[in-house]
């Protein structure tokens, strides 16, 4: 058995996303002090910094808006898609049969060529 010790996933998480945000800071930092080099002031520098913080926040925001919006109209439209009708309920709009069709008014069997139907007249 080792007696060594072992980190955890989470504190190597944890450190991965330490080491990250150190990165981070460390690049802001050498960006800020570029910008002093250049002439821009300190107080410029962080402003200028802030706003494109604020800049890239809100294009996440923008972006994560369009995508959930996105993702309701998916899950409204295979909750529509899901609702299923019976056939006992399913009626059409139009006569399907013959006798149907004769007892919709203004049934006239000339337009339909009933030739059975007792009021229909050949053009002969």
């Amino acid at each position: 058995m080792s007696t060594t010790t072992r980190i955890s996933t989470a504190e190597r998480l944890g450190r991965s996303f330490g080491r990250g945000w150190r990165a981070y800071v460390r690049g802001e930092r050498r960006a800020s002090n570029w910008l002093v080099s250049k002439g821009v002031p300190v107080a410029g520098a962080t402003v200028l910094l802030w706003l494109v913080k604020l800049v890239v926040l809100g294009v996440l925001l923008y972006s994560a808006f369009w995508l959930a919006l996105l993702l309701v109209c998916v899950v409204a439209v295979g909750w529509a898609a899901n609702q299923s009708h019976s056939d006992e309920e399913f009626h059409l709009q139009f006569p399907t049969t013959l006798e149907e069709l004769r007892e919709t008014p203004g049934y006239d069997p000339n337009l339909y060529n009933d030739t059975s139907h007792e009021m229909y007249k050949d053009d002969d």
